[in-house]
């Protein structure tokens, strides 16, 4: 097979990076030699999530319209024009045979000069409401690989092609991983573990009701493996000497993480709600409302309509949180059900369809 060369773009959250990296695998392992380049932006996570994943990346000087401080919008307009000349430069030194965006703003400038000047591209959109970067590259784009159906209302409806969303490859096992895992994180195999995520940067709202409920957690024999984000490590680090409480501002190893865990409570974005799918945990969900269109609400209720997960809207978290996480806890029917519903919506081979869509636009 030839030489290939694939640029990919995406960042500013773990629900673009990931889905990037695992993209990365994927072609690596159905094409040994091929090249790939990461592009990010300047100052965000994946600048530095990528390198210790063992690939290189440029970062973009470039960032996102800012809603809540609109003064800092200025340089914006600046920012864009010189990431897109840098982009030029970037896919002239590199000449990519494609390139794929996995959302964000990062992805933007880069896209939409490999589309004029005639590379082609592919984008990866995870969520069932698609970000803006995407919405406006879409048009552009020689192939659109989502996880939702009904995304003809924002995508050009011959470009689209179903694949799911990618999933890392530690995660397929993670049954065999039990043992490791809660010994890993200094579990007691006599007590029920609760994994906490909050996304990549943390949840401000779920940490503080973990915090107001550590005593509870103690109370039924509950211990915590507390993902708290690198934003709020500093407010919550006191807890990581309590009894029965793990906590990091990020997991590592987060199939260990997984594998350890008896229930889950995350927030809904795409990327995490398809490798909860594939873990099979009972998982309640506690979606952000500060995303566009509160679109991990959608996602969210969309498991929970098929009786697949649990789901409580921050406003309801101080009355509803202790009576549904005690109800889960003390039946076994319904973390059963819980279990087997949502693995019947996982996509386990997302990846290999995105990746078979990426050589298809190398081979053309």
């Amino acid at each position: 097979m030839k030489n290939y060369k694939v640029i990919i773009s995406g960042g500013g959250t773990g629900g673009h990076i990931y889905p990037a990296l695992s993209i990365a695998k994927g072609i690596q392992k159905k094409i040994p030699k091929v090249k790939l380049l990461f592009v990010g932006a300047i100052g965000k996570m994946e600048m530095d999530k990528v390198p210790k994943a063992g690939y290189s990346i440029i970062g973009l000087w470039i960032s996102g319209f800012n809603r809540l401080k609109v003064y800092q919008n200025f340089l914006l307009p600046i920012k864009i024009l010189v990431s897109v000349l840098h982009s030029f430069f970037i896919l002239k030194r590199f000449v990519p045979n494609a390139v794929i965006g996995t959302g964000g703003f990062a992805s933007g400038p880069l896209l939409y000069v490999a589309s004029i000047i005639g590379i082609p591209i592919l984008i990866q959109e995870q969520n069932s409401y698609p970000g803006i970067t995407n919405r406006l590259l879409s048009k552009k784009a020689d192939s659109i690989c989502v996880a939702y159906s009904g995304l003809d209302i924002y995508f050009p409806k011959d470009k689209i092609k179903l694949t799911g969303n990618p999933i890392r490859q530690d995660l397929f096992e993670i049954a065999l991983k039990e043992v490791k895992g809660k010994a890993y994180f200094k579990q007691n195999k006599d007590f029920k573990t609760l994994l906490i995520l909050g996304g990549s940067l943390g949840a401000k709202r779920i940490n503080k009701l973990i915090e107001e409920k550590l005593d509870y957690f103690k109370k039924n024999n509950i211990q915590l493996i507390w993902q708290c984000g690198d934003l709020y490590y500093d407010q919550y680090k006191k807890y990581e000497s309590r009894d029965r409480v793990y906590i990091a501002p990020y997991i590592k190893r987060m199939d260990f993480a997984y594998a350890a865990a008896d229930f889950i409570i995350s927030r809904a974005g795409a990327s995490a709600i398809s490798e909860l799918c594939i873990v099979g945990k009972p998982v309640v969900f506690i979606p952000s409302p500060n995303v566009s269109e509160d679109h991990q609400t959608i996602n969210a209720l969309k498991i929970a309509e098929q009786g697949a997960a649990l789901i409580i809207t921050e406003p309801k978290l101080k009355s509803d949180f202790e009576y549904q996480f005690s109800n889960l806890l003390n039946s076994k029917n319904l973390q059963e059900k819980l279990k087997k519903n949502i693995k019947k919506l996982s996509n386990p081979l997302a990846t290999e369809k995105i990746v078979n869509e990426v050589i298809t636009l190398l081979k053309a």
